[in-house]
């Protein structure tokens, strides 16, 4: 049986990194031989990846990550069994290496053909699973093209994030990241009300007047203020005839108040604003560009984007594990 030295397993461990008893074991079997002990070591991790195939891979580390033209982003998860794993450095750090890769394809199923070092990258996440001893996976990938993409990752590599915007303009740097982080932070589902399936906003809208007038009738029974139904959730259902006729009870309120009709024209742009506010709660929870700005809710995140004067929001992509 050939001697096995201490350099030729510390050279297998760093080539697959796999633990330092196994690497032993698989160049013993292996009399020497690095290839085939490399082959040992992938064998295993097939027997561990099918033992692990119906297991729950919620874990992970979630990695954003834009090209050097910044003009090509991609958000990747790469999933694992557990938390403590998905802190392992090792594991952050073939998350970040798959993202890289992840730039030059177009898919998940390009990505898993991609090389990595002599093997496929859908090889290498099975030896990883032998190396480990939980099922890795790629969860999510998500890839944007724009004039300049901004990127973000949320801490603990739990949520990413990448947004494209039509022109590189200046300080494009702050706009793409703070852009990245709104979309992480506050979960966006579309770009702008415009994009949301009509549909989907009649019957969330049902959905949403019957829990309140569900939850005024505890209120009331409580003695407490009730909340207010509104009629409508969404801009896409304001009408010039609805916001007209809002006008019109705006007016109506301001006469049975009693205040002179001079400084109806100093009040009306309030109440219609106000108005707004109140029946557009589902653009403000999905929505990223009518969502509040997480730095000053004062504006709203396209009110945002237009202080840096001719550029749009053109697309965005964002992963959770949560």
């Amino acid at each position: 049986m050939a001697k096995i030295t201490a350099a030729e397993v510390n050279k297998l461990r760093k080539s697959t990194g796999a633990g330092m008893m196994d690497c032993k074991k698989a160049l013993v079997e292996a009399e020497g031989d690095f290839d085939k002990a490399i082959e040992i070591l992938r064998k295993k991790g097939q027997k561990i990846a099918a033992k692990r195939a119906d297991r729950d891979s919620s874990e992970g580390a979630v990695i954003a990550k834009v090209n050097e033209a910044a003009n090509k982003g991609v958000v990747v998860s790469l999933n694992c069994e557990t938390d403590f794993v998905a802190k392992n450095d090792s594991f952050v750090q073939l998350a970040h290496e798959l993202a890289s890769l992840a730039l030059a394809v177009d898919s998940k199923e390009e990505l898993l053909a991609k090389d990595f070092n002599g093997v496929t990258v859908q090889e290498k996440l099975i030896e990883q699973t032998g190396v480990i001893g939980e099922k890795i996976e790629i969860g999510d990938f998500k890839k944007i093209e724009a004039e300049y993409v901004g990127s973000y990752i949320h801490a603990g590599n739990k949520i990413g994030s990448v947004v494209g915007l039509s022109s590189k303009v200046d300080n494009a740097e702050v706009l793409g990241k703070d852009l990245a982080m709104q979309a992480a932070a506050m979960g966006a589902s579309s770009l702008t009300y415009k994009d949301l399936d009509p549909a989907f906003v009649a019957s969330e809208t049902e959905a949403r007047i019957a829990e309140i007038e569900k939850n005024n009738i505890e209120l009331e029974r409580l003695g407490k203020t009730l909340k207010n139904v509104p009629k409508y959730i969404s801009m896409s259902q304001l009408s010039e005839e609805v916001l007209a006729q809002a006008q019109e009870d705006a007016k109506a309120e301001l006469q049975a108040e009693g205040k002179p009709e001079k400084i109806w024209d100093k009040i009306l742009p309030g109440k219609l604003e106000r108005f707004i506010s109140d029946n557009t709660t589902l653009d403000k929870e999905q929505c990223l560009l009518d969502q509040e700005f997480i730095k000053d809710a004062k504006k709203s995140v396209a009110d945002y984007v237009k202080s840096y004067g001719e550029v749009e929001v053109t697309s965005f992509q964002r992963v959770s594990l949560a």
